[in-house]
């Protein structure tokens, strides 16, 4: 206490005892060591910012957003009805929504009334819930009421005819990536020679590329009709407070579950055992069309999700650290506990929603695996950082609602290179610090940043997915690449 008191406190009688040179020194050292503090303070401060928002990612003041509101006003609605639309959508949540947006932006081309869509109960996931149960019907509605009528139910005289069978309603599948052209040649004389038109699958039933209003339409579906419904919602938002509380958080969408696995033909880092069970399970599945599949081809293509192991390996090389928080976004990882276990060690802040919600909140959610998806796309809009680690149905439809709000931390691996790096440092080509930086090298531009879409005449599974970046709803400065400083992150 004696040196610290006369360190730190000078009265007068001891300044005067001090020569004027003595005291410009004591001071100069007194201003010196507080500037290195200082400095000290900041760099960490820089550090910690850069495991959510790495120096090579731009700054959030040049990510332009016009996610309050349109740069056009949306299309009106014609009040002459030219028939009724009714959909069957299929697939899980995300295709479901995708599909949902398109059907409202045809209806609107067509000048129909779409009737509320049906979702899908007979797929893998089997999920007996219906469009209330996920969304929020009546604000649906009237958020999409000045440019589409759509009505719960058709109504009961049209309902009776179909009963007795004097209106016969035509089913169909329509065209996958079909225009705008082929919807107003082709199935609109359909819908106004029948009255009811029945399509029985939604998913990538529309071009990327159509005309401007329909693009924004589509963008209103989404980010603003689609509106969960209050159960949902309320939960999810409980979920997403119990992270925040904690501090930034990551979401790492990890699509490593046995019906991924199954379907894609990817097994590596499985045992023989699990990839027999991986392969019965795809050839029983009729509507997997792929059956014989090599999944080390596959993997070196970079068309495997990343297992949990080699995500831990891009993860720790981006920079991120044992102190991170992580969220996981998936359903059961094949595998279990076991399969998950260099995760938990690298990262033992990993948590899923059943650590963070009592068995008694989750148990309306149980068997409903579109309403517990929906929970997790809650949290991954609200996230820091979200991290795909294989370029889904989900990771498309977040990555383009997080640009649409703004351009959030969007990490977007690319898998090919990934796999290139990580069996070359598995098996010592090369050392840590050289598939760091290659690492972080090869994402520089991966992260969510405007850009323009890619467009392929004639091949739209080849080129971007409207719904990963929908530019025409964004605004007009942010569809081109801003600048980047291209600085690594730091491995702290």
């Amino acid at each position: 206490m004696h040196v610290h008191t006369t360190t730190t406190v000078l009265r007068s009688s001891h300044l005067d005892m001090i020569q004027p040179n003595a005291l410009k020194i004591h001071v100069w050292v007194i201003w010196t060591g507080t500037g290195i503090l200082v400095f000290t303070c900041f760099i960490h401060l820089c550090t910690l910012r850069e495991l959510w928002q790495p120096h090579f990612l731009p700054q959030n003041n040049n990510r332009p957003s016009c996610n309050h509101g349109f740069i056009n006003p949306l299309p009106q609605r014609d009040y002459v009805n030219n028939g009724y639309l009714m959909v069957s959508c299929n697939g899980g949540l995300n295709q479901m929504r995708a599909g949902i947006c398109d059907m409202v932006a045809i209806a609107k081309l067509l000048n129909v009334t779409l009737v509320l869509p049906e979702l899908d109960h007979t797929s893998f996931w089997a999920d007996p819930s219906d469009f209330g149960d996920i969304f929020d019907t009546s604000y649906f509605i009237a958020s999409l009421r000045s440019s589409v009528q759509i009505i719960r139910e058709l109504p009961s005289s049209l309902l009776q005819k179909i009963q007795e069978g004097s209106l016969p309603v035509y089913y169909m599948h329509p065209g996958s990536w079909s225009n705008e052209s082929y919807y107003l040649n082709q199935i609109l004389p359909l819908v106004q020679k029948y009255g009811v038109l029945h399509f029985n699958k939604t998913d990538t039933r529309l071009a990327n590329s159509i005309p401007l209003d329909m693009q924004l339409l589509r963008c209103h579906a989404n980010y603003h009709a689609l509106r969960f419904a209050p159960h949902i919602e309320d939960l999810g938002w409980k979920l997403v407070k119990i992270l925040q509380a904690r501090g930034r958080f990551m979401v790492l969408h990890l699509r490593y579950e046995k019906d991924m696995l199954a379907f894609s033909g990817c097994t590596n880092g499985c045992t023989p055992e699990e990839a027999d069970d991986l392969t019965r399970m795809r050839y029983a599945t009729t509507w997997w069309k792929e059956k014989a599949i090599v999944s080390e081809q596959k993997r070196q293509e970079g068309l495997c999700p990343l297992t949990p192991d080699e995500t831990v390996l891009v993860l720790t090389a981006l920079g991120y650290d044992s102190s991170t928080h992580i969220y996981i976004a998936a359903g059961e990882i094949y595998g279990g506990e076991r399969r998950m276990a260099k995760l938990h060690a690298a990262f033992p802040n990993l948590v899923r929603k059943e650590m963070l919600l009592t068995p008694e909140e989750l148990k309306p959610f149980q068997n409903h695996s579109t309403q517990m998806a929906a929970l997790d796309y809650i949290v991954s809009m609200a996230s820091d950082v979200f991290v795909p680690t294989y370029y889904g149905n989900m990771a498309k439809i977040v990555e383009g609602h997080r640009r649409y709000m703004g351009f959030q931390n969007t990490i977007l691996f690319d898998r090919k290179r990934v796999v290139e790096l990580v069996d070359q440092y598995t098996n010592g080509t090369i050392k840590w610090e050289d598939f760091s930086t290659a690492i972080r090298q090869s994402h520089q531009t991966r992260i969510g940043t405007p850009t323009v879409r890619k467009v392929i005449p004639g091949q739209p599974k080849e080129e971007d997915y409207f719904y990963a970046n929908p530019q025409e709803c964004l605004c007009p400065e942010s569809t081109t690449s801003v600048s980047i400083n291209r600085l690594p992150i730091s491995s702290s």
